[in-house]
């Protein structure tokens, strides 16, 4: 809905409002990095499949190791939006020190690998706190539309972010490219400095705390089956992303700069399916959305290894893949992310956001590590292949869950929004 037929609702407030110009500057910064800190490693440092499966775990390593540790110090510490403004601080030093190694000739794979742990650890810490700070400034009747502005800004990233990206790597160079992620997040910090939410309050120490998320989780028959579906496509789907630039430079023959661009405009079918995921949440209920955006988001990949002729073919080919996932990964995002907070409860935020993000991302690592191994091992289109087919297999463990029959009554269901 919007005030005045203007602009959404939430917007009207002053602290959404700053909080969502912080996330959407920092999305659009994570975007030219998605691109230009993989093309780094390629055209600086000559990374093979096995280097770039490396560098891929590298970034996403910390979701496994300590998403439910960080999800119980930002439930304990009450202080989650400090802890978010330390974690952009942190992530905008480690990149910084990119370009400043290249400057001085000293930049290696090791340096790529630890900046990408680290700047993917401390973003597990603001993921944990996110959740529960976005439940302060956003009443639960709101919560379909605050995901879909904060997950329209990202497909608006997918198309801005990653075409500036490859421009920047086409006439900059890489590592001058990271600097706007870097500032990126510095920008993030301010804006959350000038919010105060009332946050849920601290949890108090108790036996168990490490697994309160994750009991939670797994005994929600439909919270179930959703994570389930998701750590199976994740696993196979960065399978996928592992090798796909190496793919599409290599072996397809496409420029950074096309890539980039390829990828965004690609992006906007991201930005059509944040605009129109309000009407089809309405019309089938969130579980039903979130399911159909399990298979809308993986299938359309299938045209990446189908790919082959000459560059203007293959160059079509990616972005209607590309057009295609972003719409579905829109509809899942949205759907399952309004969907999985109208059945946490404030006292579990946090950790039940890094038992979340422990199955949602925990598997992405190792997903990365086997496409790198496989590409190495049996080329890269077979495993794009094996990853594109195995990403729908997530799609088993919904079919039982009830998501398609029980759908979570909520208020969800009646207030989304054109």
């Amino acid at each position: 809905m919007t005030a005045g037929g203007r602009l959404p609702a939430l917007l009207y407030d002053p602290a959404f409002r700053r909080y969502w110009t912080g996330q959407t500057v920092s999305l659009f910064g994570d975007q030219i990095t998605q691109i230009a800190l993989p093309l780094l490693a390629v055209l600086a440092l000559d990374a093979g499949p096995a280097q770039m499966g490396w560098l891929t775990a590298a970034g996403l390593l910390p979701s496994l190791l300590f998403s439910v540790h960080a999800g119980v110090r930002a439930d304990r510490s009450g202080r989650r939006r400090q802890m978010m403004i330390v974690a952009d601080l942190g992530r905008a030093l480690a990149l910084v020190s990119l370009p400043a190694a290249w400057a001085l000739g000293r930049l290696g794979l090791g340096q790529l690998y630890a900046v990408a742990f680290t700047v993917g650890t401390l973003s597990v810490l603001f993921e944990v706190c996110n959740a529960a700070l976005f439940v302060s400034l956003v009443p639960a009747e709101r919560y379909v539309d605050g995901n879909s502005l904060l997950n329209g800004s990202r497909a608006l990233s997918y198309v801005g972010g990653t075409s500036a990206g490859g421009a920047l790597v086409q006439l900059l160079s890489a590592p001058v490219a990271l600097l706007a992620d870097t500032a990126s997040y510095l920008t993030s910090a301010w804006h959350l400095s000038r919010i105060r939410p009332t946050e849920p309050p601290a949890a108090t120490h108790a036996k168990g705390d490490l697994t309160a998320g994750f009991r939670h989780l797994v005994r929600s028959r439909i919270l179930r089956g959703y994570y389930g579906a998701v750590t199976t496509l994740n696993l196979f789907n960065f399978s996928f992303q592992a090798v796909f630039v190496l793919y599409a430079t290599t072996e397809l023959g496409l420029s950074p700069g096309l890539l980039g661009a390829v990828l965004g405009c690609g992006a906007v079918g991201s930005v059509i399916g944040a605009l129109l995921t309000g009407r089809i949440v309405r019309r089938l209920g969130t579980g039903r959305a979130a399911l159909l955006g399990l298979f809308a988001f993986p299938a359309p990949l299938v045209l990446v290894p189908l790919a082959q002729g000459p560059v203007p073919v293959t160059a079509a080919c990616l972005l209607l893949a590309e057009f295609g996932s972003g719409f579905g990964v829109m509809l899942l995002d949205i759907a399952g992310g309004s969907m999985t907070a109208s059945l946490i409860p404030d006292t579990l935020r946090s950790r039940a956001a890094g038992a979340g993000r422990l199955f949602n991302y925990g598997i992405r690592p190792i997903g990365a590590l086997a496409g790198g191994w496989l590409a190495a091992t049996i080329g890269l289109r077979p495993t794009l292949w094996i990853a594109t087919l195995g990403a729908l297999l997530g799609l088993a463990w919904v079919l039982p869950s009830g998501l398609l029959h029980r759908v979570p009554v909520d208020v969800l269901d009646v207030a989304a929004t054109d």
